[in-house]
C-alpha cells in the first residue's frame, strides 16, 4: 500500500493481508541501499500469524518517492510519523542493519511508541569502510561487490540457498543494484555518522531480540554482544556459520528467533 508521509509518496507492504488496525503491528526496517523485499519471508509469516505488518521501504528506496534521509535520526522520525499516518500508537520494531540503527533510535526517541525490538545483523555502531563509502559516492559496482563478498557468510557465497536454483550472493547484488544513485552513498554516510548508539542501547526498556550471525564481517559477532549487554534483558541468538544477510542466508532461523513480537 502508498501512504502520504512529509507529502511524499512511501510504499509500505503488508504482507499480503489488509490492514487491521485492531491487530499489533510490526514495523520491518530494510538496510543501506535495500528495499521491503529483503523481508519476503518474515512479512509473509507475521501478517498470516495475526500481526499488521509494515515492511518500508525508506524515502528514495525500493517504491518509495523522495530523497534519501540523510541521517539516522530523520529515518526514525520518519518512522514515527508513519505510525501517526496509520493511527498506531505502538508497534514492535525489526530492523535489518542499518534498520537495527534505525529501530534503536526510534524506541530513544519514542520509547512510548515501540512495544519490542528485533536487531538483526546489529552492533551499537557501524562504521562502513572509507573504500566502500567512496565508491558508493563515485557510484561504482566495486561498492556493491564489496558489501556483497563481506555480508554474505562463507556457506553462502558457495551456494546453499533454501530457493533451489538461486544465489545469494549474486541475488544481494541485484538487490543494491536497483538502488538508484546515490542511494547506497547517502545510507552508508548515515551509518557512519551514527553515534547514539551507547545512549539509544541504555535507554530501551522493551523486550528485545538479537540475532547475529556468527561469521558477520560487516557487524562482527563482538558487536553484537557488547549491544546485548548494554540492553537490559536483550536476548541474543548466535546462527553458526552465518554472515551478515540473515534474511537470505538463515530466513528460517531468523524468524524462530524473533518469536512472537
Amino acid at each position: 500500500m502508498f501512504l502520504t508521509i512529509d507529502t511524499e509518496k512511501t510504499f509500505v507492504a503488508a504482507g499480503g493481508q489488509p490492514f487491521r488496525p485492531d491487530l499489533p503491528a510490526v514495523v520491518l526496517v530494510h538496510g543501506s541501499g535495500l528495499d521491503h523485499s529483503v523481508w519476503a519471508l518474515q512479512s509473509r509469516w507475521l501478517a498470516h500469524h495475526g500481526r499488521n505488518v509494515l515492511a518500508i521501504d525508506l524515502p528514495g528506496h525500493g517504491r518509495s518517492e523522495g530523497t534519501p534521509l540523510r541521517s539516522i535520526g530523520e529515518m526514525a522520525e520518519f518512522c514515527a510519523d508513519l505510525l501517526g499516518a496509520l493511527g498506531i500508537a505502538q508497534a514492535a520494531f525489526v530492523g535489518h542493519s542499518m534498520g537495527t540503527l534505525v529501530a534503536l533510535e526510534t524506541a530513544r526517541r519514542h520509547p512510548a511508541r515501540v512495544r519490542a525490538l528485533g536487531l538483526i545483523g546489529a552492533a551499537l555502531a557501524i562504521p562502513v569502510h572509507p573504500d566502500i563509502v567512496a565508491a558508493a559516492e563515485a557510484n561504482s559496482h566495486d561498492a556493491i561487490d564489496m558489501l556483497a563478498i563481506w555480508g554474505t557468510g562463507f556457506a553462502a557465497g558457495l551456494g546453499g540457498c533454501r530457493a533451489p536454483g538461486l544465489w545469494m550472493l549474486g541475488g544481494a547484488e541485484k538487490l543494491w543494484e536497483r538502488a538508484a544513485p546515490g542511494v547506497l552513498h547517502a545510507d552508508l554516510v548515515a551509518c557512519n555518522s551514527y553515534k547514539a548508539g551507547p545512549d539509544a542501547a541504555a535507554a530501551i526498556a522493551c523486550p528485545t531480540v538479537i540475532v547475529q550471525g556468527s561469521r558477520d564481517a560487516m557487524t562482527p559477532l563482538r558487536g553484537a554482544q557488547a549491544l546485548a549487554k548494554a540492553i537490559r534483558g536483550a536476548r541474543l541468538t548466535v546462527l553458526e556459520g552465518a554472515g551478515h544477510m540473515l534474511l537470505s542466508e538463515r530466513p528460517d532461523a531468523v524468524l524462530a528467533a524473533l518469536g512472537a513480537l
